[in-house]
């Protein structure tokens, strides 16, 4: 029914994983292969491009579902419909942001320090050219094909540049001036294609799968047994998503509790829980979290 487009590089390998834990397994014949396939009823063929051409191809009908990111799909002007964004990037969860930086040592604090004809280089013609146009700069702007980073003093005054955590660009000797864009992943649809009911449903249910994934990563399900007395005492320390759940044993021989928690709380949580009299305390990983 639908025909999907991954992104390769540097989304690829987090992708596929994200895929693998949403029970939509990508299959190829190998790691260099454009090609692909996945065994649901709902996906009908699967490629495997550059997010940077990714908007344009399904914008443009030659795919009816794909996976980019909120950077490409400005810069593109692409008119695709966004069913959601996916929090994942190539490490962590944290969006990227599209950054002006320049040297560290730079007098340059605000866009509009940067001298008519600043040499700006930048994977981003368009999103720089926009941003530097808003804040009234007339500069110089070159694509860059890589290491872009590198280029200031010597090449370039200043860089629009992606990062995650800011340390890469620091490490090269830079300072972000500002942030031009906050770019999260985004599964993205071709309008038309969209409009079908029968493929905006099957298109809603794998969203569903995907968000679903990424809900339960970083999260466990505990489940304990606690009297009457102790309760209160068991409820006041456990967080919840939203409320734990409670039910009453059999033979009213005190209730039995289970909430969904951080798996990073889990050292300190279950001996509190033992302390506060719970009993037969169980974790279980989770694999999805629809709400």
């Amino acid at each position: 029914m639908l025909k999907l487009v991954l992104p390769k590089g540097s989304l690829e390998k987090s992708t596929l994983q994200l895929f693998e834990e949403a029970d939509l397994p990508v299959r190829r014949s190998s790691d260099v292969d454009y090609s692909a396939t996945i065994g649901d009823p709902r996906i009908d063929s699967v490629r495997i491009l550059r997010p940077q051409e990714i908007p344009r191809y399904v914008a443009g009908g030659l795919f009816d579902l794909g996976i980019t990111g909120r950077d490409w799909i400005e810069e593109t002007s692409s008119d695709v419909v966004s069913l959601g964004e996916l929090h994942y990037s190539k490490a962590t969860a944290r969006p990227i942001h599209v950054v002006l930086a320049v040297a560290a040592d730079s007098p340059i604090t605000r866009p509009e320090d940067l001298p008519a004809g600043a040499r700006v280089h930048t994977e981003y013609m368009g999103l720089t050219r926009a941003y530097l146009d808003k804040h009234g700069v007339d500069a110089e702007i070159t694509l860059s094909y890589g290491a872009t980073e590198a280029k200031v003093p010597d090449i370039a005054d200043a860089v629009v540049e992606i990062t995650e955590t800011g340390r890469a660009l620091k490490a090269a000797g830079l300072r972000i001036v500002d942030t031009i864009l906050v770019s999260y992943t985004e599964l993205i649809a071709n309008p038309a294609a969209f409009g079908d009911p029968d493929k905006r449903h099957a298109m809603g249910q794998i969203l569903t799968l995907l968000q679903g994934t990424l809900e339960a990563r970083g999260k466990v399900l505990v489940k304990l047994n606690v009297g009457d007395d102790d309760l209160d005492d068991v409820i006041e320390i456990l967080p919840s998503m939203r409320a734990p759940t409670v039910s009453k044993l059999f033979r009213d021989a005190g209730y039995a509790v289970e909430t969904v928690v951080p798996k990073a709380e889990i050292n300190v949580l279950i001996p509190a829980l033992r302390d506060a009299g719970a009993t037969d305390i169980i974790e279980i990983p989770l694999s999805k979290i629809v709400h």
